[in-house]
């Protein structure tokens, strides 16, 4: 298993918690087949509610199952999961701290060829401006997997983001991972880079080329943005001073955004933001659109580079 979309790491969960919590219920929008909940429906047909397509709805459904103990997953596209239903999350499972998980597949730039229409590029930032949510976004299949089981046993409503397309296998089925805990992937004491998601691979491969060069760079997963690892970052700032966050999401209020928040609090330290640049994305090949947006191998190095140098 060289590369499988976190989707998929989804899916299979899914199941592994279907067996073990008799409480698990699994909301779906009518996209089971995209969003890889069908072997769940299947095997557990008495735990599985398909509202059609109605998000908005199956927020209001998980919500009423909260209240009577269950633990229920809303899936559906992340750009549907965050936006047409978000007065619903606000008002029915954020503001009574409800245990509503939200399960988004095609986030941020991965949906490439289906156009700005599904390219849900703001999610992230805008969830986790409303209190109680807790936002995560795994960086591989294995991460995904324990970051699902880990947001089933966390209390309130949290936000899970995947990606539609394969991604690089990094981590293992032994690795653990906590949420509102960054994991270090690479140690280094020149500069440091915070990224999540699938873009985690990208900074990895940037990160070990400028090992290469005699540069000693820092890398950590972010995967939980809210809460932010704030003694991650505040470690970063004092003993590198050079940080460059990646994302594949608008360098608004996103990634960048938290860090940049901590940074400024803090006042020390110099940010690079690396995403979608505060506009809509467009139909076309996804290393194309992140390329687009200044997302590549060669602009990590260039952009550690230029902070190294100031």
């Amino acid at each position: 298993m060289n590369a499988i979309a976190t989707r998929d790491a989804f899916g299979h969960e899914l199941l592994a918690m279907g067996e073990a919590y008799e409480n698990l219920y699994v909301i779906d929008c009518d996209i089971g087949k995209s969003c890889k909940t069908v072997d769940f429906q299947i095997r557990f047909p008495a735990k599985h509610v398909n509202v059609g397509i109605a998000e908005q709805n199956a927020a209001g459904v998980a919500a009423g199952l909260a209240t009577m103990g269950k633990v229920p997953f809303i899936s559906t596209y992340a750009v549907f999961g965050s936006m047409r239903m978000l007065e619903q999350i606000r008002q029915e499972a954020c503001y009574p701290n409800l245990n509503v998980k939200i399960a988004c597949s095609h986030g941020g730039l991965t949906p490439a060829n289906d156009g700005a229409s599904h390219q849900c590029i703001e999610d992230m930032g805008i969830l986790r401006t409303i209190p109680n949510m807790t936002v995560i976004m795994p960086a591989d299949y294995w991460s995904a997997r324990k970051l699902i089981d880990a947001a089933y046993h966390y209390p309130g409503p949290v936000y899970l983001r995947f990606t539609r397309d394969p991604i690089p296998v990094i981590y293992t089925e032994t690795d653990v991972f906590e949420i509102g805990r960054a994991r270090e992937v690479l140690a280094g004491k020149d500069a440091t880079i915070l990224a999540n998601g699938d873009v985690l691979s990208l900074a990895m491969q940037a990160a070990g080329e400028m090992r290469e060069e005699g540069v000693s760079v820092r890398l950590i997963d972010m995967h939980t943005i809210k809460p932010l690892d704030r003694e991650a970052v505040l470690k970063a700032i004092y003993e590198t001073g050079r940080i460059v966050t990646i994302e594949d999401h608008n360098i608004l209020n996103g990634l960048g955004s938290a860090v940049a928040e901590v940074m400024a609090e803090e006042g020390k330290g110099k940010l690079k933001r690396m995403g979608v640049q505060d506009r809509f994305g467009e139909s076309g090949p996804y290393e194309l659109l992140l390329a687009d947006n200044g997302v590549t191998v060669e602009d990590v190095k260039k952009n550690v580079r230029t902070l190294l140098q100031d």
